[in-house]
């Protein structure tokens, strides 16, 4: 067993711990996310360091982080990040108070109290690009059991035990050069078509470029310019990735099958399109995806009249 490493950290706010990480988790059995009976939260990550494994519980308003493996101690330093300890939501309140007093009743104001009611969200960021890319393109164009299968199987394939006593069946991702060495035969097992794996094999070519873009200080549409730059990385997949790396919290994920459906039937009692949904949350741009987050936590959804979006299972042809 590797050495433990641990922290304790008081946050200045509230901080739901699980709610916050909750985004990092890719569907059920998720090999790099555990939650377990005694309420912690389990990650894996592969650090500049090497693979790590995080274990975080919160209690009485202090956060203890414990981390095994070569990335221990990368993982306890940047786990205020990771739990959104750069989430300035001081300029959101002030938002809300702004276009609930300009507007009186709106959506301003069913978003302010679904932010009372979820006080402890926040957008945290892993600071590992490539780690957060591969999942959002196998979940490109796809439902979400289909690509969550893609994942679990890779993972649990390629990538390596992880380091600990990290509950059993977790596994740390694979490095870029494991992702481009994958054959071809594998992301057929796996359910995964050519068009995505040709964008992961390319995405790993360039990892180095990924993880630049937490550089960029010029804002996100940069980052946003720059992640694009890749074939297979477009808005949606751009947007995916900037809200768990880069933990921005005005990156929609216009595209989705679903969230502008859901945006607009939230604030309009009618569904909408992705541009319908961008005009809603105009009001809110700064926080566009944390007023997205809050109103998927809301449970509100148009009624199911339509036809579900089939799953393709890639592994049959």
């Amino acid at each position: 067993m590797t050495t433990l490493r641990e922290r304790r950290w008081c946050s200045s706010a509230a901080i739901d711990v699980a709610l916050t990480l909750s985004p990092h988790r890719h569907g059920g059995g998720d090999p790099a996310w555990r939650r377990t009976p005694d309420g912690a939260i389990w990650r894996t990550s592969r650090t500049p360091a090497g693979p790590g494994t995080l274990r975080v519980t919160a209690r009485s308003g202090e956060i203890h982080g414990q981390a095994w493996g070569p990335g221990a101690d990368w993982l306890l330093e940047t786990l205020p990040q990771v739990l959104g300890a750069d989430d300035d939501i001081s300029g959101f309140a002030a938002m809300l108070a702004r276009l609930c007093r300009d507007s009186g009743a709106s959506p301003a104001m069913f978003v302010a109290d679904l932010a009372a009611r979820n006080a402890g969200l926040r957008i945290g960021r892993t600071l590992r690009v490539f780690e957060a890319l591969v999942p959002a393109v196998l979940e490109q164009k796809v439902v979400g059991r289909e690509a969550w299968r893609a994942w679990r199987w890779l993972m649990r394939k390629y990538g390596e035990p992880a380091p600990g006593p990290a509950p059993e069946g977790m596994v740390v991702i694979p490095t870029p050069e494991v992702w481009r060495a994958i054959p071809s035969w594998d992301w057929h097992h796996a359910g995964a078509e050519a068009v995505r794996a040709r964008t992961i094999v390319n995405a790993a070519r360039h990892a180095a470029k990924l993880e630049a873009t937490l550089a960029v200080d010029t804002g996100s549409a940069e980052a946003d310019r720059l992640l694009r730059a890749l074939p297979g990385i477009g808005v949606w997949t751009s947007a995916e990735v900037r809200q768990r790396s880069h933990g921005d919290p005005d990156a929609p994920s216009v595209g989705d099958f679903h969230i502008p459906g859901i945006v607009g039937w939230a604030f309009t009692g009618q569904k909408t399109d992705d541009a319908g949904m961008l005009e809603l949350l105009e009001p809110f741009r700064g926080h566009r995806h944390r007023v997205v987050r809050l109103i998927e936590l809301s449970g509100v959804r148009p009624p199911a009249r339509g036809p579900r979006m089939a799953a393709r299972d890639y592994r049959s042809f």
